[in-house]
């Protein structure tokens, strides 16, 4: 491993993709990569370069295209700064008839910003995403780790509230 890659991941983030290229047989370790993306975006705050993503590449012994491929197929991945909390909100089908509409409205109103935008005090992204797979609590969201379902203004906002 190159000085640069020792630079991008971390001992402790190759550490954690070093585990999941363990779940698979020795030639299949770029079937690591979503989970290698996702380590070394979470180290980096909550962003991929196109360095890091080779640095990955290189990593998982993988041409850096395939890793491109995956990076910007999925939604989870950022190609530029978000804020400390990514509001993810479902704006498919069952949260569109449920209200996802009112809910984004909401979001844009009290934080001052547009889908896809970041408030000035870099605290808060605003992400329009397809499904999340939580249909029955309609609308929902993601924030980090966490669903929020069933949403409304007043559910929103005391959310909002508990993270600062």
């Amino acid at each position: 491993m190159s000085q640069l890659e020792n630079e991008l991941i971390n001992a402790a983030s190759r550490e954690d993709i070093d585990q999941w290229v363990a779940k698979y047989p020795a030639e299949q370790k770029k079937s690591a990569v979503m989970s290698a993306l996702r380590i070394v975006q979470d180290q980096h705050g909550g962003w991929l370069t196109t360095e890091l993503m080779d640095a990955v590449a290189d990593y998982l012994d993988m041409d850096k295209i395939h890793v491109y491929e995956v990076a910007t197929f999925y939604s989870m991945y950022e190609h530029k700064p978000v804020g400390k909390h990514k509001i993810c909100v479902c704006t498919n089908i069952s949260c569109m008839v449920c209200g996802s509409g009112d809910i984004v409205s909401h979001l844009e109103d009290k934080l001052s910003i547009k889908m896809g935008e970041t408030t000035e005090d870099k605290q808060f992204t605003l992400k329009e995403v397809e499904c999340l797979g939580a249909c029955s609590g309609a609308p929902m969201m993601q924030i980090g780790e966490h669903y929020y379902e069933n949403l409304d203004a007043e559910k929103i906002d005391s959310i909002l509230d508990d993270l600062n």
